[in-house]
């Protein structure tokens, strides 16, 4: 069943979990997202990022991951990830999307506190409600990691924006770890107090240990980002199918491999954050 942000988001906050949201590029990796959400019985937040609703995919995926959220039993959310301006809002609304992210962190701080309590009153409008990120979430590849999320800063942007959750920079980035990272727990634990208890947001789920996510649930994390890791997913099964001499070329069979391999990712993360059984 679809449903909005704020309720998805309100499930883990009174179970004191997350909710795990993946990043899905086309029908495989919906079908193994929802496979994995239906047999765990958990609520899961299918995302998008905006290059793909900005492009001809988008056409064709929203469609997917809306019927797909139709035909679940468990609680969807279908979410823009990173959108960076109010046309790429605009379209993941007019396509169906049920939660917006608007990244506005690599702007100065007062622009991105105006820009995104302007996306928080349209998103309004049609009870859908936002993620907002104070403190850029770079990728691994950048040189300097930029300053982690201020918990004041925090709470006054949280205030004067409105935003359902906040996803925030303490050690995480984008893509492939060069090495292992190191969150700073108790800075999610300083921002969770000052923002009066806001749902925070991990971005960068892909490859950090899973005892610091856990120590990042209990910190205050109620969504975290799983993109990086369905890729990897969808490519080993892709692999397995390339490397399997008795392969069929129909695409149909030749992709069931490919839908497996993200099932069984999406259902490490869902146990992993306490999702399993929730729905």
């Amino acid at each position: 069943m679809l449903v909005n942000f704020k309720t998805i988001i309100d499930m883990a906050e009174k179970g004191n979990y997350c909710i795990p949201a993946f990043n899905t590029y086309n029908i495989e990796t919906v079908m193994g997202v929802i496979a994995a959400a239906e047999e765990a019985k958990a609520p899961v937040i299918i995302q998008v990022y905006p290059r793909l609703l900005m492009e001809e995919v988008g056409y064709y995926l929203a469609p997917v991951v809306l019927a797909a959220a139709d035909k679940a039993s468990v609680p969807v959310c279908f979410h823009l990830d990173h959108g960076p301006n109010e046309l790429a809002v605009q379209r993941a609304l007019r396509w169906g999307c049920s939660g917006i992210m608007y990244d506005g962190s690599t702007h100065p701080y007062d622009e991105n506190v105006e820009i995104t309590k302007h996306i928080v009153e349209i998103c309004d409008t049609i009870g859908v409600q936002v993620e907002g990120e104070l403190g850029h979430v770079g990728s691994v590849n950048d040189d300097v990691m930029e300053e982690y999320t201020d918990p004041a800063e925090a709470a006054d942007y949280v205030k004067k924006t409105g935003v359902t959750a906040l996803a925030v920079l303490v050690g995480n980035a984008h893509g492939h770890y060069k090495k292992t990272p190191k969150l700073d727990i108790e800075r999610i634990k300083a921002i969770r107090e000052a923002t009066g208890g806001t749902p925070l947001v991990l971005h960068g789920g892909s490859g950090i240990p899973d005892d610091q996510v856990k120590a990042a649930i209990n910190a205050g994390i109620r969504k975290m980002n799983i993109g990086t890791d369905v890729c990897c997913a969808f490519a080993e099964g892709t692999l397995n199918s390339l490397n399997d001499p008795n392969r069929s070329l129909a695409v149909d069979l030749f992709m069931k491999p490919a839908i497996e391999s993200v099932k069984a990712l999406a259902l490490d993360k869902i146990r992993l954050v306490g999702a399993e059984g929730k729905a």
